[in-house]
């Protein structure tokens, strides 16, 4: 098994990817802390995977103390700490017209800052271990949809943290860090979203190729398996980097809304 013996932190992973990634390190022989504000899911979970393989904490991970009290529960339950997921995220629209401040610094405040703070927090176990972050991000790091703004800006700042601290403290603590940013992915909250948008329940089987070109969106699963490569030893010293996971090239991909805009056919543009 790729991660025996291994605890890892996984932040907000009562559902979605988060709950992929514990279930899948639990396969692959890890003990996992699950934390989330569902806590009849983390239940579940828990008891699903056995007391002696999950522990749960449910906290909003902006409140003092909580990346602090995450750390120890993980200690105190298993002995060490291996390594950190960050995933926790706030996902929610906003544009240049309808952000106001106090949301755009919630925004930050959960999908950059309370990384960072659970980072520190972890930093001295993550030393003794010689172990790892990964942080979970969206391809809208790079450039953002339009009704995705504070959300896009909060994890393009968490991808060059990434950096930043994937190149400091492999340095200083042989410690890495590394960044997914998944694509569309279909989890139980984005299947809810589109339903709350006015799609049909069964949207998911009519997707337009321009953002589907398999026929379907990505699976939390798929992201899971790729978070192991990361978490395990296998990756080696690799650090500081950020991996796209996404079925077509992102930047550039949209169509423009106004067809009228696209050069005449066999026109170069």
């Amino acid at each position: 098994m790729r991660l025996a013996n291994k605890v890892v932190l996984v932040t907000g992973s009562c559902t979605g990817i988060g709950k992929a990634i514990a279930a899948q390190c639990v396969r692959e022989g890890a003990r996992v802390l699950v934390h989330g504000l569902e806590r009849e899911a983390g239940e579940a979970l828990v008891a699903e995977w056995g007391a002696e393989n999950a522990v749960l904490h449910i906290e909003d991970l902006t409140r003092e103390g909580c990346p602090g009290r995450l750390v120890a529960l993980a200690v105190e339950t298993f002995g060490r700490l291996d390594a950190v997921v960050n995933n926790a995220a706030l996902v929610a629209s906003g544009n240049l017209h309808t952000t106001d401040a106090a949301f755009f610094r919630k925004m930050i405040e959960v999908n950059t800052l309370a990384p960072f703070l659970l980072i520190q927090a972890a930093l001295p176990h993550l030393t003794s271990a010689h172990g790892c972050v990964l942080n979970i991000g969206s391809v809208n790091a790079w450039c953002g949809e339009p009704d995705l703004l504070p959300y896009s800006v909060s994890k393009g700042a968490l991808m060059t943290m990434t950096r930043n601290l994937g190149d400091t403290l492999m340095r200083e603590n042989r410690v890495r860090i590394n960044q997914i940013n998944p694509g569309w992915v279909l989890t139980e909250n984005e299947a809810q979203r589109k339903r709350d948008h006015g799609l049909a329940d069964d949207w998911p089987s009519h997707l337009p190729d321009i953002y589907a070109p398999a026929g379907r969106i990505l699976r939390p699963e798929e992201i899971a398996m790729a978070a192991i490569y990361w978490l395990a030893d296998e990756s080696g010293p690799v650090s500081g980097q950020v991996v796209d996971l996404e079925q077509h090239p992102f930047i550039g991909r949209n169509p423009p809304k106004d067809k009228s805009s696209l050069p005449p056919k066999n026109q170069n543009p």
